[in-house]
């Protein structure tokens, strides 16, 4: 970081944090906006099993630049980090298309695979109005498999009482190269509006707490556009696209990502109040197309392998088209329900080469490896029996059919084998279900709630066609993964003090795992290597608590906790890929214009593990020690249009990686770590802009 930006950071800095000595005097000023302090464990849970926040909002860490980023503030979540971007979200222990990520109710899927461009890549936090998470198999309306739970980044919309325009912007400086700016702007009248958003991020290789240079810089844009036909209060018609590019580098893989660009169309069309007993009518369409290039030299020094001898070159893409269709009832005061059909197609192709030099990847076609087609049905519903009583429930049927449409299999970039799923095509029909009991204590502001759920989910892309089975070089044969979960907990919320307690346990038939590492033959007396997809029963269990107490006038503390423990059944040794315990712990003094805090985040040490066993982005590679990373963070009101807010990251500056990171590469002028260390020391600062 150049010693000028430094400086100019830490005196403004200071300088808040001096102020706290002496505010002891200073009064409300009644006509000056009261400023919240930054979040910094995550937004609070108001509702069982939801967790709704702000992606706007300063935060600390410095503030998230992909979904999955953003993520790791809420308890329960974890991010698997591959270099300076694109991580995988976990949610209490579970990875991939467990866990179901929509992007204003449409869903998007990587490309790669290697999961390079997990759904969460091709998202800039602040270019939405809210993210919703909904933990554990607690609701059908989004879609099928959603075992772990399902998050949700939305766009508000709301008809406009008259002409009004409306103008947000960010911009954040920090440590490494790190610059992001954020433009959002909409306007319109109360028959029509329109909306544009433009997002940009880069970063430089950043340095762990020992100062060593590791691999992850990268650079994103992306674009969001849409118009909305407003006639009357009820009817809500918007056709919407975006666009976005950019490239990475990874610190524990052979190759970079050097194109993920993603093309999206949608079409929504609301109705509300259509009588007494339809309350909404609603439809969506949808088209996303990502495509994504890695290579092995544009982001990195070219070193020739026995693996890679030339100037490798990989492009598969994925388009991906969905509807929706649903109409809520309300036949009585007590009684809302939610039905719908809904379906999603993906087809995914690649091309490559071994010698761009030679044999340039662009002029080769396109060839389809596999076509997903589902067509689900869904009811919800929720009663409300007597007042602070309510019964949810649910329930779904989906079709899934696969086609196989590889004619060999590459055991590696030069080895082709014939494929005994060639042209095979596979139907499934699940069932997934959920009921959950709510009770409002009218003695006392407290929540309790049980709830049963039940989830079949599909094996996706990575399981199917990225890796072989146990016994032959397709896993086109695994079976579907059930889920059977009970979440229970209380919510309690009084004056200054908000609680809140979610503990859960589950049981998985079928559980879905990634073996690397696995012996196989190989010609007429060697062994091989191979990554399998392998059946196995699996269970769980743990929770998430969170506390906030504002405990004096001006001061508030914050304080989670999480926690998941698991068991491989069928090989009896513990469930591989799950976080370690986890807890943080935030105070914080805020003022009408201005707020200073800390956060202090600490991880129990990792010793059950089974190495080699994980999912689509990870395997185990073996125990972990635990740390403790200390921040800080300040914010300042500038008037009713302007909030600036900054932070120091890691301030001690620890050298330390999460257990589930991946393992460190070897790429030529970088040092080799166990796993993909954390950034060192960060500094940052944010300017917020609100027209």
């Amino acid at each position: 970081m150049p010693a000028n930006f430094r400086l100019s950071f830490l005196l403004p800095l200071s300088a808040l944090l001096a102020v706290t000595g002496s505010a002891a005097a200073d009064r409300p000023d009644p006509g000056v906006l009261k400023l919240a302090p930054l979040v910094v464990t995550g937004a609070p849970t108001r509702q069982p099993l939801i967790v709704t926040t702000d992606p706007q909002a300063p935060a600390q860490p410095v503030p998230a630049h992909d979904g999955a980023d953003i993520l790791k503030s809420i308890p329960g979540f974890s991010v698997i980090r591959k270099g300076g971007t694109d991580g995988d979200p976990v949610l209490r222990g579970l990875a991939g298309s467990r866990l179901g990520v929509q992007i204003d109710g449409e869903c998007i899927f990587g490309g790669c695979g290697n999961r390079m461009d997990p759904p969460t890549a091709y998202v800039f936090p602040a270019a939405y109005d809210r993210i919703t998470v909904i933990k554990g198999p607690q609701s059908v309306l989004h879609g099928p498999g959603n075992t772990a739970g399902v998050v949700l980044f939305e766009r508000d919309y709301r008809r406009f009482a008259t002409s009004e325009s409306e103008v947000n912007a960010s911009a954040t400086a920090a440590s490494f190269g790190r610059v992001d700016g954020v433009l959002d702007a909409r306007a319109g009248h109360a028959l029509a509006q329109a909306r544009v958003t433009a997002t940009t991020t880069r970063a430089d290789d950043y340095e762990d707490g020992d100062g060593r240079s590791v691999h992850s810089s990268y650079e994103r844009w992306s674009a969001n556009a849409s118009a909305a036909w407003t006639p009357d209060d009820r009817t809500f018609i918007e056709f919407s696209t975006a666009r976005s590019d950019g490239e990475a580098a990874y610190a524990d893989r052979t190759m970079d990502g050097v194109k993920f660009a993603r093309e999206n169309y949608g079409l929504r069309l609301r109705r509300e109040h259509l009588s007494p007993v339809i309350a909404a009518l609603e439809a969506r369409f949808y088209y996303n197309y990502v495509d994504h290039v890695m290579d092995n030299f544009s982001l990195r020094t070219f070193t020739p392998s026995m693996m890679m001898p030339g100037r490798a070159v990989s492009n598969p893409d994925r388009l991906t088209t969905g509807g929706l269709a649903q109409v809520v009832l309300t036949p009585t005061a007590e009684l809302k329900l939610t039905a719908g059909l809904d379906t999603q197609r993906n087809i995914h192709t690649l091309r490559s080469t071994a010698n761009e030099t030679t044999d340039a990847y662009g002029a080769k076609s396109r060839i389809r490896d596999a076509k997903f087609v589902q067509g689900g049905a869904f009811t919800e519903g929720t009663w409300t029996p007597a007042p602070g009583r309510r019964l949810i429930a649910g329930a779904r049927v989906d079709r899934w059919q696969v086609t196989d449409s590889r004619t060999s299999v590459m055991l590696s970039m030069m080895s082709p084998a014939p494929n005994p799923g060639a042209g095979r095509t596979r139907a499934s029909d699940l069932a997934s279900g959920f009921v959950r009991y709510e009770h409002d204590l009218a003695a006392r502001p407290l929540t309790l709630f049980a709830g049963v759920g039940r989830a079949q989910r599909f094996p996706d892309y990575w399981e199917l066609f990225k890796n072989e089975s146990a016994a032959t070089v397709s896993a086109l044969g695994t079976r579907p993964e059930t889920t059977w979960q009970l979440d229970t907990g209380a919510l309690y919320h009084r004056g200054p003090l908000d609680f809140s307690l979610s503990l859960f346990v589950a049981d998985f038939d079928d559980f879905i795992l990634v073996q690397s590492n696995y012996p196989k033959p190989a010609g007429m007396t060697g062994t091989r290597s191979a990554v399998i997809t392998r059946n196995i029963d699996a269970s769980t269990l743990g929770g998430e608590a969170g506390l906030a107490w504002r405990f004096a006038e001006h001061w508030k503390a914050d304080a989670s906790v999480a926690y998941v423990r698991g068991e491989n059944d069928t090989d009896s040794r513990p469930l591989a890929q799950l976080p370690p315990l986890e807890a943080r712990l935030a105070l914080a003094y805020a003022r009408t214009t201005w707020s200073v805090g800390g956060l202090l985040r600490a991880v129990a040490a990792q010793d059950r593990v089974a190495v080699n066993q994980g999912n689509i982005v990870g395997q185990d590679i073996g125990r972990s020690p635990g740390f403790a990373v200390l921040s800080l963070n300040a914010s300042w009101k500038a008037g009713a249009h302007a909030r600036v807010s900054g932070g120091i990251d890691n301030l001690l500056d620890k050298t330390y990686a999460e257990h589930i990171s991946r393992a460190g590469g070897a790429i030529a002028g970088f040092i080799q770590t166990t796993r993909v260390n954390e950034p060192g020391r960060t500094f940052w600062l944010k300017l917020d802009l609100t027209y």
